[in-house]
């Protein structure tokens, strides 16, 4: 029997935390005075913990916890795990798939638009007057441009479907074709950025995709084309991305993650050709709700029979 002790990381929303707390007895790691050092003393005391993908389970962290079972992971992401420790020691891992899709794939195609047509410069255009002395200069147009997507699992698919109503040809690279997908496969990833308008990033991060695009990505891409990252920071070699935006070797980047958020590089702040988000992809209320409903019964799932609805 699974005691009901739930250890969590770090804190996700008020809803969340009060609901956890309501049915289980919760240990909240980021308000102890030395989180490492509870650890080392309290850890064994827990068989489930409860984190995100922002905030994950370290290496360190999960060596004080002898005695843990499963993890419920707010997020789809999994690279803040240490993946082959938690499988040498038999602990399962649960994300939150499928509840994010849409609204991750509407932001992707989102960034797609207004890097594209400039939304966001030219509504900063005319709050700040300029409209006034002159008209805005002509953007670039998306129906019918050639998308590539980089990672064809849910969201990606999700994201070629929406472009399939912009009448926009859709190829795929990833590390096996699907057979039963109707979009085209590309097995080498610049030949994929030569042949795209839009490059859309939609893999998972960790040390398999480091820098997946790096240099040579962003110069095949060109400087007619457009980068836009979904996914993970650690995808995109962000140094070569900013020398390649300033330089004018590659057309714009619609990015929603970066490599040390909340930092992003601020020589990227005035160009028109850049769309920045703080990270929003699955930030909705209803989609949020959803992730937390998800993790929850994961959570509870585990407590009744031992297993995981969504496990990785």
């Amino acid at each position: 029997m699974v005691n009901s002790r739930v250890l969590q990381i770090g804190p996700l929303s008020e809803r969340f935390n009060r609901t956890l707390a309501d049915h289980y007895q919760v240990t909240a790691l980021w308000q102890q005075a030395d989180p490492l050092r509870f650890l080392e003393e309290q850890g064994g005391q827990f068989e489930l913990l409860v984190s995100s993908a922002r905030f994950g389970c370290s290496a360190e962290q999960l060596q004080c916890l002898p005695n843990l079972r499963a993890i419920c992971s707010f997020g789809v992401g999994y690279d803040p795990y240490p993946l082959e420790l938690l499988r040498d020691r038999g602990i399962v891992l649960s994300t939150t798939p499928d509840v994010l899709n849409d609204c991750v794939a509407d932001l992707a195609m989102g960034l797609i638009i207004d890097t594209a047509r400039q939304l966001a410069a030219a509504d900063r255009f005319v709050r700040q007057g300029q409209w006034l002395t002159g008209n805005y200069p002509l953007t670039r147009k998306v129906s019918g441009k050639k998308l590539g997507i980089v990672g064809l699992g849910r969201i990606g698919q999700a994201i070629a479907r929406r472009a399939e109503g912009f009448a926009m040809p859709v190829r795929y690279h990833k590390r096996c074709q699907d057979l039963s997908s109707p979009y085209g496969f590309e097995a080498d990833l610049l030949a994929l950025a030569r042949w795209a308008d839009f490059l859309v990033l939609a893999c998972p991060g960790g040390a398999a995709t480091h820098h997946l695009i790096d240099a040579d990505v962003l110069a095949a891409l060109g400087p007619q084309g457009v980068l836009v990252n979904i996914s993970r920071g650690s995808v995109v070699d962000q140094t070569a991305l900013v020398a390649a935006l300033l330089d004018g070797s590659l057309g714009g980047a619609g990015l929603d993650v970066f490599e040390s958020e909340p930092a992003v590089p601020a020589e990227l702040f005035v160009l028109p050709n850049v769309v920045l988000l703080p990270h929003v992809g699955s930030g909705t209320h209803e989609t949020r709700l959803q992730m937390e409903e998800l993790v929850l019964a994961n959570l509870q799932a585990f407590f009744d029979k031992g297993e995981l609805l969504t496990p990785l």
